[in-house]
């Protein structure tokens, strides 16, 4: 199975439309359910923290001024992923994050990569989980903590523990030799009622 790299960061808020800027990248490497390399770091990206996220991340202003420029930091990250497809959880807000922080270091940078969404799949494979928050999913699932939440690499950490999980369980409840990035982005926009019929025609092709 292909390498993927499950991405987290923190941030100084919600949208890089808005002015605001990663603060935390980490990565965690997978070969199927297999972790096979991390990457984590703060960068400073010369921005200010508020207060509120400096309370709910604990990544502090002092911490940042003492990080390594936010385009080094994201020219590393490009370099360790190696254009390998990517997955978060609550993608949508990743991968803009990815898009935009690469876009600062050029046209050619900014590459788009299929993000796949844990978030998303878990709506489809666990109707009865009630919370989809990635802390939620966690104690759904029994997975052990990886440190504090909203740090990047824990985060990252327990989100590839949810894709192991939801990769293992599809093939278990759909007969799957293997459950690869392309199907995965393709479930994810999926009902669950049609999940056996996309599955169908993904192998089919």
């Amino acid at each position: 199975m292909s390498l993927v790299g499950v991405i987290d960061f923190e941030t100084t808020g919600l949208s890089p439309a808005m002015g605001d800027r990663a603060t935390e990248i980490a990565i965690v490497m997978m070969d199927g359910t297999r972790v096979v390399g991390r990457f984590q770091s703060l960068m400073n990206a010369g921005v200010r923290i508020p207060a509120f996220i400096e309370q709910y991340t604990g990544i502090t202003n002092e911490m940042v001024r003492a990080a390594p420029p936010a385009a080094d930091v994201m020219a590393e990250a490009a370099r360790f992923v190696q254009g390998a497809p990517l997955v978060a959880h609550n993608a949508s807000f990743d991968q803009r994050f990815w898009s935009a922080e690469l876009g600062r270091l050029g046209p050619d940078a900014a590459k788009d990569h299929a993000f796949a969404c844990t978030m998303l799949l878990a709506r489809r494979l666990y109707p009865h989980a009630g919370s989809y928050r990635l802390q939620s999913l966690a104690s759904f699932h029994a997975l052990a903590p990886a440190g504090r939440a909203h740090r990047a690499l824990a985060d990252a950490e327990v989100a590839a523990a949810l894709l192991a999980r939801s990769r293992t369980d599809l093939q278990s409840e759909y007969a799957l030799h293997a459950a690869p990035h392309e199907l995965l982005v393709k479930l994810q926009r999926t009902q669950r009622k049609a999940l056996p019929k996309a599955i169908a025609a993904y192998f089919s092709q």
